[in-house]
């Protein structure tokens, strides 16, 4: 049964806050946001997670107009002096142009972050490198952020993939859902800790395509990740 919009925007909060717990996000950095008819809830510019409320969230067309009044009980109404995310950009066009994805999870967790400062991809060093849906996890090179440009570079890094790093900016991942979209994210996270120590023994041998396509179908077989 689907979420209604209400839920959604508790899913969102305890996600967001989630982040935090994890040790993936700090402050008021990265970003949220679901699908929802016609648009997308996302995550205000400037609130800390841990002091935001489900009537914070900012429901937005994909051209980042506001929608109509959500779903709100009394007392939860929208604040209207808030803004959405300063990337709602590539929030929404991730939401517009990949039918197959419910959440967008952006966040500067410091292990990614660090290969991404050097515009390093997460290569096949590991086998669990598969779980962002390719044989690496590529880096979309820089551009700045809330630009087109940005977006536009995500999705091409994001082609076949459900996670990758920005260049001197962080990660994004993407989810069937919430819950989804959070745990890649973590794993990314984990993944990019492993490489990085990986690193200080020299370049880390890799898994050919092969094995990887092996692993892939193993994973799909047992339907891990979902």
């Amino acid at each position: 049964m689907a979420a209604t919009e209400q839920e959604l925007r508790q899913q969102l909060v305890a996600t967001a806050r989630a982040m935090g717990t994890a040790g993936i996000n700090q402050g008021t950095s990265g970003n949220l946001s679901a699908r929802i008819p016609c648009g997308l809830l996302i995550t205000p510019s400037g609130v800390p997670y841990d002091a935001m409320a489900p009537g914070d969230l900012l429901a937005i067309g994909f051209d980042g107009h506001p929608l109509a009044a959500p779903e709100a009980s009394a007392g939860d109404a929208p604040d209207q002096t808030l803004r959405p995310s300063s990337e709602w950009r590539l929030h929404a066009d991730l939401l517009r142009c990949r039918p197959d994805v419910e959440a967008v999870l952006h966040c500067h967790s410091i292990q990614a972050t660090a290969l991404a400062c050097h515009g390093r991809p997460i290569p096949p060093f590991h086998y669990m490198v598969v779980i962002a849906g390719g044989a690496d996890i590529r880096c979309a090179p820089y551009a700045t952020f809330g630009s087109q440009e940005l977006s536009d570079l995500a999705l091409e890094a994001l082609e076949d993939r459900r996670a990758c790093l920005l260049a001197q900016h962080g990660q994004v991942c993407l989810g069937g859902s919430l819950a989804q979209a959070l745990r890649l994210a973590i794993e990314v996270e984990t993944l990019a800790h492993m490489y990085l120590q990986a690193l200080q023994l020299g370049e880390p041998p890799q898994l050919s395509l092969e094995e990887m396509g092996r692993v892939a179908e193993r994973m799909a077989a047992l339907h891990y990740g979902r």
